[in-house]
């Protein structure tokens, strides 16, 4: 909240983040993985420290996207992959939290863009074998070998997706139909495997792409743009303009609700924005200050009691 506050006065400390490419990179993710393992018992430690390794290089060394990133642009995020049961002796199953930034213009301020919790993660790890994935096979042989790089592909393009839907209009749509290319030919032949099929559950990887590509949704595209270049990124220098701007969005958001307010892609917004709205509206004026309140206790009632506190 400290840092949320700091936006608010002045958006931290002036840094001068490079917008525009200058030496091309392949890579787009600055990937940080943690594996926590403490449920399970018979196992080599040193198996879930080369999980980590091979995940997180598996992350940071491919190319997501076309587009070229210098090395400053890469998208910081963070994979926490917490194993909860040992199936076999090298099949896990567990949750993957999955929490990417952006970072604010002229600002040291990183923006929450992304933060998801995946409850159904199952795999096979043999830490012998590389992690292999391939967009043109993204099942191959071992279902379950193969469902951990396809879980870990999803949520790279996903991200990358979400990082260029910040930056321009409809930015990240190629990327989010090649996570939708992945559900389409995920891993399925396994009974530890779930996630993938629309029945399996209303907020899972099938419903967050689908969402991210259903037509009926297009708006939120447009609020996702313009609640960074038109809010955040203008708040250094023009406070309550960018203040204004989130408003808007916020009324753009209220009109998706009133359409469907069970869509995955408003709870994972709102997932990811709770405490940096708190903080932006603490300061606004009263008026201003109680139409938002009303607004995200309507459109985000798990996080209300927060509001309430933060907005009183």
């Amino acid at each position: 909240m400290k840092h949320v506050k700091a936006l608010v006065i002045g958006l931290c400390m002036a840094a001068g983040f490079p917008w525009v490419a200058g030496q091309a990179g392949a890579q787009q993710l600055h990937a940080r993985v943690t594996v926590v393992a403490d449920r399970i018992r018979g196992v080599d430690p040193s198996v879930f420290r080369q999980l980590q390794k091979s995940v997180e290089d598996f992350l940071n060394t491919r190319q997501w996207s076309d587009k070229a990133y210098a090395p400053a642009e890469r998208i910081d995020c963070n994979f926490l992959l917490d194993l909860q049961n040992k199936v076999s002796d090298d099949v896990f199953v567990g949750m993957l939290t999955v929490q990417s930034t952006r970072p604010v213009y002229n600002a040291s301020y990183q923006s929450t863009l992304f933060n998801f919790k995946d409850k159904d993660v199952a795999f096979r790890y043999d830490a012998f074998q590389p992690l292999e994935f391939s967009d043109t096979r993204v099942s191959g042989n071992d279902p379950l070998a193969s469902n951990l790089t396809a879980i870990l592909a999803y949520y790279a393009y996903i991200i990358v997706g979400l990082d260029q839907d910040s930056f321009a209009p409809d930015g990240g749509n190629a990327l989010f139909k090649k996570a939708q290319s992945v559900v389409n030919n995920a891993p399925t032949n396994s009974q530890s495997i779930s996630g993938w099929k629309a029945f399996e559950g209303p907020r899972n990887r099938y419903w967050l792409v689908e969402n991210l590509l259903n037509a009926r949704y297009n708006n939120f595209h447009q609020v996702l743009y313009q609640y960074h270049r038109d809010g955040l990124d203008q708040m250094y220098d023009h406070m309550n303009q960018g203040r204004d701007a989130v408003v808007s969005c916020l009324t753009e958001l209220n009109a998706l609700y009133a359409d469907n307010p069970t869509t995955v892609i408003l709870q994972s917004f709102f997932e990811a924005k709770s405490d940096e709205l708190a903080g932006i509206f603490s300061q606004a004026p009263p008026q201003q200050k109680m139409a938002a309140l009303n607004l995200l206790q309507k459109l985000d009632p798990e996080h209300g009691t927060k509001y309430r506190e933060d907005l009183k």
